[in-house]
């Protein structure tokens, strides 16, 4: 497979004009990649975390290994996903009078297999590539990243403050690949998560479904944790504390 099944062809000019509004790629829009070049970089990546947590790769691929030269052939073929995930973009800037919430979050790309996820994320959704306010979602596919999509409704989610750009990129990526790998024992309760850049501190948010059920919040937070390597406090607040501007000092759940 070529860099032109990773990526459907229609949907190359859409990511350009991506990375244009963006404001970080210009030179990418002016020399597109050639593909052969985007299959280089995606072969150089060290996917064994994702593919060790993906249950056809870990399990299959060493016995199709050894089948014969058809069984090989199809273990090269796409790595597909358990299910579909968006990319969301949300670029701050000062709203329009009247504007609603949310006007400036964008849908950036569905994927639905390993080898795509790594070419949005080389290309474009890495955070350390964002300039002033800015946010990048990664959410399974049909839900949105608001308050309203229901969802997020009667959800919460886990923060943590970054103060460093590459601390933020790591974490980031480390939760990405834990979420499309479903590396998570309560992954039906897992909305997606969003890296936020600012100017004096970043910060990562993972969204859950139920707030009110503590066990498993609980549960989901020191798997994160550890997922990102985190050692200080992680605390968790309702979307329904942020809806009434009146959130919970310190959180509702701490781990």
């Amino acid at each position: 497979h070529t860099a032109h099944s990773l990526i459907p062809t229609s949907a190359l000019p859409f990511l350009r004009r991506l990375l244009l509004s963006l404001s970080f790629a210009a030179a990418l829009a002016t020399h597109p990649p050639h593909p052969k070049t985007l299959e280089k970089q995606r072969r150089r990546r060290d996917m064994a975390e994702v593919e060790a947590a993906l249950p056809v790769a870990a399990t299959e691929t060493p016995e199709v290994a050894a089948e014969g030269d058809a069984g090989a052939a199809e273990a090269k073929g796409p790595h597909k996903l358990q299910r579909q995930w968006t990319f969301w973009y949300d670029i701050q800037t000062k709203p329009k009078p009247g504007a609603a919430w949310g006007t400036s979050l964008k849908k950036g790309y569905t994927f639905d297999t390993v080898e795509e996820f790594w070419c949005l994320y080389d290309q474009i959704f890495r955070p350390s590539k964002l300039v002033g306010s800015a946010d990048f979602h990664l959410f399974k596919a049909g839900v949105e990243p608001k308050w309203e999509d229901p969802e997020c409704a009667n959800g919460g989610k886990w923060t943590v403050i970054s103060s460093r750009k590459t601390n933020l990129d790591t974490m980031w990526l480390e939760t990405c690949m834990a979420l499309i790998g479903e590396q998570f024992d309560e992954s039906q309760e897992i909305c997606g998560v969003v890296a936020s850049v600012r100017q004096r501190q970043d910060k990562l948010s993972l969204w859950t479904k139920t707030a009110s059920n503590e066990a498993v919040q609980v549960d989901i937070g020191k798997k994160w944790k550890e997922v990102i390597d985190y050692n200080d406090k992680m605390v968790y607040s309702f979307h329904d504390d942020s809806r009434s501007q009146k959130p919970s000092r310190g959180g509702r759940y701490t781990v």
